[in-house]
Order: structure tokens, then C-alpha cells, then sequence
């Protein structure tokens, strides 16, 4: 069983492409580069060079970090971009569909527009704590579905998927549809990755980004973890030189063992955090209810949301609003502690109400 055959069938033979020759201490004279090394260059690899196609030392820390095999990741612009080659290395415009639940990441939806690609959602159980009916998952698949995105943590509901669900899921869907779950907040929660399971399940894709856990949002670097037939798919579509030195460079430094545990406390601290925020918060009169999070965000439901966010905003504090079904809620990230205090005396300031219409 492989999910390759439900590629688009010009992906499944194109060739990636084919760049000049790289060979450390060699003259290169073959890909048009400048010879000229700027003065500002403060980069281990001088910058009027163009990088590694795919930065294969890189590509290699990642793979241990997530417990993988080299073969078996793909470095990608945040996992944003992971999405975007899925979708179109799977999808052929208006014939395929992608599936998602919702509420959820809206980029789902997005790269599905841009590629033509059908949209089918189905509604998760807000009265579950929006968990997801893998069984309503199943029922609205059809013959059209190459790709199910599954965020866990979800965004913008902090729900994790079983994992008996997500086998499930699995199993019933085969070599039908490919299975992505994008687990961007998967650090905050106590469910471990399902990385583990992709020797079980060929038809299982994983989103990993270091935009959260590792603070490098600002990097846009992430990944996409498959078998390695889908993963040379999707690095033939990438485009080359997709990371810059820069960017390779900085995250090479992050995934060193002392950086990773100053990242691994700093986690540790925003879950402590946003224990601490969920019982504060809580305490407000106007606050209805406070879903449970395993991400470093969490959601909650209050008597009038415009007045909460203006109220916010006007004390320099910015929240998240969804609208739609999510039209009296509210998202909130866990900041530091001072940050954090401060959202507290925002919201302090609702007790006078007038203060804040």
C-alpha cells in the first residue's frame, strides 16, 4: 500500500532539478554566482553563494530531533510551506478535495483555494470540547479525498486527537487519502508524537515547525516527516535553494544540546503559565468558559468578545478573534509572566465597564 499513486500524475515523474555541482575547496565557476564576499557577511557559509539545494546537515539534526530517518523528513519554510506542497502534489484542481475539521488552521483551507481544490469540513463537537468525530471524518470522505489535515493541538481549540481515533482514521482510509497531522503545538501536551507510528501506517504524513517550542517563528523553518517516496515527491515540487544561509545557519545553532534545553525549560515555563492564566482568567464574572489546552494558547468563551478585545487593545494587549461559530470567543496566547500580568490588569479594567465601551 503506498499513497503515491494518489499523487497528481505529473508530480509522481517529474524530476527535481538538477543545480550546478557543489564541492567543497573547488573554483566555482558553474551556477553564475557573484565572486565578490560582501563585508557584511557574518555567516559561516559566505552569502554570494548560493546554499545546499536541500541543507542536508540540517535536514539531519532535524531528523534526530524528531526521531526519524533523514530519508524520511523534508526541511521546509515553516510548516505553512509543508502544507502548500502537499496540496499541490496531491490535488488536482477541480477534481480532488481536501478534507478538514472545524474550527481549525485556516491555511488548510487556504492552500486548498489556491490550488482549485474542493474544501469538505466537518464540524468538531463543541460540546466535547470540540473534540473530533473521526467516524463524521470518515462518513464525508469520498472518492475525491487525496488529503485529511488533522491539527493536534488543534488551533485555535487546544484539542489533541486520540491516538486510537487517529489509528483508526488509518486503517478505515488506507491508500485512499494521505493522513497529515500537523502537531506545530505537540511540545506543549502530553501526547507524544505520532512520529513514531509511521512505520505502521504508509498513508501517515506529520507537520513539525519550530515556530513554537523552539521560539524561531522569525526563522520559518519546519518540516514535513512521510515515507521517503512522498518526501522525494514533495522536495521534486520545492523549489531550490527554498532555506537561506542565514536562516540554515541560525537554526543549525538552535539545535545544539544546550540551546534545545534552554528551549525545553522555556516550554516547561509557558505550560506552567498557562495553568496559571486558565484559574486567573477564570475568576473573571464575564468569562463563560475556558476550554482545556494542550498548546501554549487556550480558548475562551466570554458575555461580549468585541468588549473584551477593545478593552485589551486599548492596554496594549492584542488577542485573537475567530468570528463564525467562535463569534463569543476568544484566543489567547501564553506570553511571559510580565506579559501575561498584564493581560490580567486589562482585563481587571472590564469590572468598569464604561472604561472599555
Amino acid at each position: 500500500m503506498s499513497i503515491v499513486r494518489l499523487a497528481r500524475p505529473e508530480i509522481q515523474s517529474l524530476h527535481a532539478y538538477e543545480a550546478p555541482e557543489q564541492v567543497d575547496d573547488t573554483i566555482r565557476l558553474n551556477a553564475n554566482e557573484s565572486p565578490l564576499v560582501s563585508a557584511s557577511n557574518r555567516f559561516r557559509r559566505p552569502l554570494n553563494r548560493y546554499p545546499e539545494v536541500r541543507p542536508e546537515k540540517l535536514r539531519i539534526a532535524l531528523a534526530e530531533r524528531f526521531e526519524c530517518a533523514p530519508q524520511e523528513l523534508l526541511v521546509t519554510r515553516g510548516s505553512s510551506e509543508a502544507i502548500d506542497l502537499l496540496v499541490r502534489t496531491f490535488c488536482r484542481a477541480g477534481k480532488d478535495s481536501v478534507l478538514t475539521t472545524s474550527p481549525s488552521f485556516s491555511m488548510y483551507r487556504h492552500y486548498a483555494e489556491v490550488q482549485g481544490a474542493r474544501i469538505i469540513e466537518v464540524e468538531t463537537l463543541a460540546d466535547e470540547d470540540f473534540a473530533i468525530d473521526v467516524s463524521s471524518v470518515l462518513a464525508a470522505c469520498d472518492d475525491s479525498t487525496r488529503l485529511i489535515f488533522i491539527c493536534s493541538p488543534n488551533n485555535p481549540t487546544g484539542t489533541t486527537l486520540p491516538r486510537r481515533q487517529l489509528e483508526k482514521l488509518l486503517r478505515e482510509r488506507g491508500d485512499q487519502s494521505a493522513i497529515v497531522i500537523d502537531e506545530a503545538y505537540v511540545e506543549f501536551g502530553d501526547s507524544p508524537s505520532v512520529i513514531q507510528l509511521l512505520g505502521q501506517y504508509p498513508n501517515l504524513l506529520v507537520l513539525r515547525t519550530l515556530s513554537k517550542a523552539l521560539a524561531f517563528a522569525g526563522a520559518r523553518c519546519g518540516a514535513v516527516v512521510g515515507p521517503p517516496a512522498v518526501i522525494r515527491m514533495l522536495s521534486a515540487v520545492q523549489a531550490p535553494y527554498a532555506l537561506a544561509t542565514p536562516v540554515v545557519e541560525c537554526v543549525e545553532d538552535a539545535l545544539q544540546d544546550e540551546q534545545l534545553a534552554l528551549a525545553e525549560r522555556a516550554v516547561v515555563q509557558i505550560v506552567e503559565e498557562r495553568e496559571r492564566l486558565i484559574r486567573e482568567v477564570g475568576a473573571f464574572e464575564f468569562v463563560r468558559k475556558i476550554w482545556p489546552s494542550a498548546a501554549n494558547f487556550f480558548l475562551i468563551e466570554v458575555d461580549d468578545a468585541t468588549k473584551v478585545l477593545q478593552c485589551c487593545k486599548e492596554r496594549h494587549v492584542l488577542l485573537r478573534h475567530f468570528g463564525g461559530a467562535l463569534a463569543s470567543c476568544i484566543r489567547i496566547s501564553v506570553g511571559s509572566a510580565d506579559e501575561n500580568d498584564q493581560l490580567l490588569r486589562a482585563l481587571e479594567t472590564l469590572k468598569d465597564a464604561p472604561q472599555c465601551l
